[in-house]
């Protein structure tokens, strides 16, 4: 099945928040912010602002009626700046006038002062100055301070990530309407449709009933807006209560990419030992988390670091610390992958360290350390579906890791001016959120008299064809083509107290819940078939929609039997609830088994380094992955690449710059560098690996958005063998990306 958006998208008639028809009346909002990252408010003066022909009003924080505040995990961020901002970008007020040209042009004449304080924008200076957004966690396996002296190497370094910027298609915005009795509409560009919810009724004082908040599609997330969508929606939803008119607030890209968190940096400090057979027998890693200036999600990102320390291999002696460090820059957030990314590159890297020192290849100490069945992670969970061997072994049969070494070798003999070079990214994911709650969801299904049918479930569409899938299960359980099914928008008033659109786990999740619902319709209907054929509930068969008794004697297509139903007055609706079973964490013991099911695979990145410019083309990545049984293979090649691609963006190019004064340099597409057609890999060949799935995904169909984007670290390693075999003197930093002036300066140092 086909993915059901893409007409839709290149034709430009999929609506997006910006696409609905402004109602007569409707203000536009521009949001005024901190020209400072740290400082006291003496003053703001908004006269010459609101004496701008067509402005209306400004909204501050005098103007909430409930809590300004608008923390998830922590209650530490407030919606509008009171006495203190700190960051630039630091929401002060919005101005709302009858264009947006014309709120923008208002906002430029707000006159602010500030008595500025101490900044800080480097996560180990915050670590040292006591200023954490949480106390410490550890997570521990074995004994590792009494395991160093049976290592026969042991190395030490330091490890860098930067941050990365979401850069999804579609800012964030939302369009807020005002309904009867006090109640307000909300249209928001949000993973998160309840945590919007949520946080506007906190703000207005009301109950969540009073706020209906409506996902139609995104214009891609990343987790970008899993969290942050929150303030731009709730800053309409309260405009839109002050005055009561409709109230639009959309972003510039410029301004999206100033006051919006990123991916979170990391610098980290790591110790590997390992025994002379190359089996690590001891790691240590310390991991300062740049959180920004609030909570946001930084604990669940850091916590799911730690989840990810060990990546995709058995270490017995385990001790691995996160510090979430508060700094003077936007509160960073989920992004693809959600802190396990950055503590796997620190894996990689202690790994690539130990390969340089004892003069080897770093698949030699990365294959025989890989996790087997039963094996045991750092919090707890045994290792079960484990697939990593075998997909390596497939790799190794195929002899794709001994040629493309071998032919690198030759070429790199041949060309002194280029250097070619190869790495292998092996992955282990978990898949679940690892707040245990909200591993749950629920779908409403009706069936129409006419037979045709209506879903709703918690799931948003973002662009990773959830709601392909979602069609697929309903269509596929009632035996009735896909035409038939209606896939409803998000809604906070038909599916209540959604998780939000992320973690990877929204079609195992959502497509359970709607399962469960189906399942419960086709049983009633069953039922009522029996009555209908006077045999018993277990004579009667159900196959592409059509009911017949096991004799086939009798049947009914499936109109027939929704009219027959209807008629008999039986309930044509079902809500479905699922909640992931197994799952379980003690954060008093940092153990339990916290995901569902992992996923599994392996990446071979081959690239080609112009030693005289320090720039590089990927030439070929090749990809083993563990999809389990796939529900839709294009859907699920299609999240592959992207994650690939953006992964190897953040390995590479995308370089987030803020000066000493928490000023974002790299504020524009002018000064912040994604991927565009020419850096993708020139072959990107994907193949699966025969396997069983998990029970608790969807159909068997292993959860795929967030994986493939860690096959993206093999970029940094696969660059930096060819630097390596370019300059023998060549000191590894590990500090990701790895742009083309990094790679010249390591060429040459």
């Amino acid at each position: 099945m086909k993915n059901i958006d893409a007409k839709g998208h290149v034709t430009g008639k999929s609506i997006y928040v910006d696409d609905i028809q402004p109602i007569k009346g409707t203000l536009f909002g521009a949001v005024f912010t901190s020209p400072k990252a740290h400082g006291e408010i003496l003053s703001v003066d908004y006269s010459k602002a609101l004496a701008y022909p067509g402005v209306k009003t400004i909204i501050t924080h005098k103007d909430i009626p409930g809590e300004n505040q608008i923390g998830g995990i922590l209650p530490d961020e407030d919606l509008f700046a009171d006495k203190e901002v700190h960051f630039q970008g630091h929401p002060i007020a919005l101005v709302l006038a009858e264009s947006e040209l014309i709120a923008f042009e208002a906002r430029k004449l707000i006159e602010i002062e500030i008595k500025e304080k101490e900044v800080i924008v480097d996560p180990r200076v915050a670590k040292e100055k006591g200023s954490l957004i949480i106390p410490p966690r550890t997570f521990n396996l074995g004994d590792v301070d009494s395991t160093w002296d049976q290592c026969t190497y042991i190395f030490e370094g330091k490890a860098d990530t930067n941050g990365q910027e979401h850069l999804y298609i579609e800012t964030q915005g939302a369009y807020a309407q005002p309904m009867e009795n006090g109640n307000i509409r909300l249209s928001s560009s949000t993973q998160g449709p309840t945590a919007v919810q949520r946080a506007a009724a906190r703000v207005l004082g009301v109950g969540m009933h009073k706020i209906e908040v409506d996902v139609v599609r995104l214009g891609g997330g990343f987790g970008g807006k899993e969290d942050q969508a929150t303030p731009w929606a709730v800053m309409a939803a309260l405009a839109c209560y002050v005055i009561e008119k409709p109230v639009k607030v959309i972003l510039h890209r410029m301004d999206d990419m100033k006051m919006t968190g990123k991916r979170h940096p990391y610098s980290s400090d790591y110790k590997i030992g390992l025994s002379k057979d190359l089996k690590i027998l001891a790691y240590e890693a310390t991991f300062y988390q740049n959180a920004g200036a609030a909570a946001d999600l930084s604990p669940a990102v850091m916590e799911r670091t730690l989840f990810h320390s060990t990546n995709s291999y058995f270490v017995p002696n385990v001790k691995a610390t996160a510090y979430s460090c508060k700094t003077n820059l936007p509160p960073n957030t989920a992004f693809r992958g959600f802190g396990g990314p950055q503590g796997m590159f620190v894996m990689e890297s202690a790994i690539a360290h130990a390969a340089k020192e004892i003069g080897i290849p770093s698949f030699e100490i990365q294959k025989v350390n890989l996790l087997d069945e039963g094996d045991e992670f750092p919090y707890g969970q045994i290792a079960e579906g484990v697939e990593l061997k075998k997909i390596w072994n497939e790799m190794e049969t195929t002899n794709l890791i001994s040629s493309t070494r071998q032919a690198i070798e030759d070429y790199n003999a041949r060309n002194k001016d280029s250097k070619k070079g190869m790495s292998l990214m092996p992955i282990s994911f978990g898949i679940s959120f690892t707040k245990t709650s909200m591993n749950q969801a629920r779908s409403l299904v009706h069936i129409y008299s006419d037979g045709t049918v209506g879903v709703s479930t918690g799931a948003v569409e973002m662009g990773q064809g959830v709601n392909t899938k979602m069609l697929q299960i309903a269509a596929g359980m009632f035996g009735i083509d896909p035409s038939r099914v209606k896939l409803e928008s998000t809604n906070t008033t038909r599916v209540a107290n959604t998780s939000p659109s992320a973690a990877s786990a929204t079609a195992d999740l959502n497509g359970k819940a709607l399962q469960v619902a189906c399942s419960a319709l086709i049983g009633r209907l069953k039922d009522h078939a029996a009555k209908c054929f006077d045999v018993t509930i277990d004579d009667i068969k159900f196959e592409k929609g059509l009911f017949s008794n096991s004799q086939n004697t009798s049947s009914l297509n499936w109109k027939q039997m929704i009219e027959s139903a209807f008629m008999a007055r039986i309930s044509l609706t079902e809500n479905g609830h699922y909640a992931t079973p197994i799952i379980n964490f003690d954060p008093t013991k940092e153990k339990g088994h916290p995901f569902a099911y992992h996923v599994y695979g392996l990446a071979l990145t081959e690239v080609t380094v112009d030693c005289i410019r320090g720039t590089y083309d990927f030439d070929a990545v090749h990809i083993i992955h563990d999809f389990g049984k796939s529900m839709n293979m294009d859907v699920d090649l299609g999240q592959i690449e992207g994650g690939l691609v953006q992964g190897i963006g953040w390995m590479t190019c995308e370089e987030i710059d803020y000066d000493e004064n928490g000023r974002l340099r790299s504020n524009s597409l002018s000064t912040y560098k994604v991927p565009d057609i020419y850096s993708v890999p020139k072959v990107i060949d994907v193949k699966g690996v025969t396997a069983e799935g998990s029970e608790l995904a969807i159909l068997k169909s292993k959860a795929v958005g967030e994986p493939p984007l860690m096959y993206g670290i093999g970029a940094y390693f696969a660059i930096e063998d060819a630097v390596k075999a370019f300059n023998p003197n060549y000191i590894p930093r590990f500090n990701a990306p790895f742009t083309h002036e990094k790679v010249l300066m390591g060429l040459y140092s």
